[in-house]
């Protein structure tokens, strides 16, 4: 059995760039308009790798959970903190359109506090789900049902599957990088991560190394 999931090791590349922004804004030197734009940049690929996984486990993950035998209470349960975040994660959103416009030490605490608070209601929700669902995938790993879930969540663009292998890969541990290259062929790996992943290499990951 794997020590953990894909999903689980997508959530710590979501707890880890919170993290980040909240390391980040804390240090942000007012005025800085480049560091601005860098941070803007991450935030745009942060924002859409978690509106991405949440909206995927509503329409792919949660009907192949119920197939397994995870209740309709629990999902919808689930589906309720996805609102949460979702509300959260947009009014970070906007606290960082205004970062990127003023470069301002005032707007970058506002920003800290949104993501403050959307680092809070994520890490809430994502604990819950992996206490119910992380023993699911586990125990069901390589069933049909996951297979059929997983095309599913492959169905998106060389482009995209690129910066989400970096994005997911950067700064992984063993066992979550495992957890999220596993089940991928390592040339179609190579060239997925690799040529596709290079934007998220040059212009994102130096964010978090500055």
């Amino acid at each position: 059995m794997a020590e953990m999931s894909m999903n689980k090791a997508i959530h710590a590349a979501v707890r880890r760039d919170l993290d980040r922004f909240l390391d980040a804004l804390q240090r942000f030197p007012d005025g800085d308009r480049a560091r601005a734009a860098q941070l803007a940049a991450a935030w745009q690929n942060f924002d859409g790798q978690l509106t991405h996984h949440h909206e995927g486990e509503h329409e792919i993950a949660w009907p192949a959970l119920q197939k397994l035998g995870v209740s309709q209470e629990l999902l919808a349960q689930l589906d309720s903190e996805h609102d949460t975040m979702a509300a959260a994660l947009a009014a970070s959103r906007t606290a960082m359109g205004a970062l990127q416009r003023t470069a301002g030490a005032e707007d970058a605490a506002t920003a800290r506090t949104a993501i403050h608070e959307l680092r809070r209601v994520t890490v809430e929700h994502l604990e819950h789900e992996e206490a119910e669902i992380e023993p699911v995938y586990l125990a069901n790993e390589g069933s049909p049902e996951l297979k059929a879930m997983g095309r599913e969540f492959a169905k998106v663009g060389p482009a995209q599957g690129g910066a989400f292998f970096a994005w997911a890969l950067d700064g992984a541990t063993p066992a979550e990088s495992a957890a999220i290259t596993g089940t991928i062929p390592k040339p179609v790996l190579a060239v997925i991560a690799g040529v596709f992943g290079r934007s998220y290499r040059k212009s994102i990951a130096p964010t978090w190394r500055s």
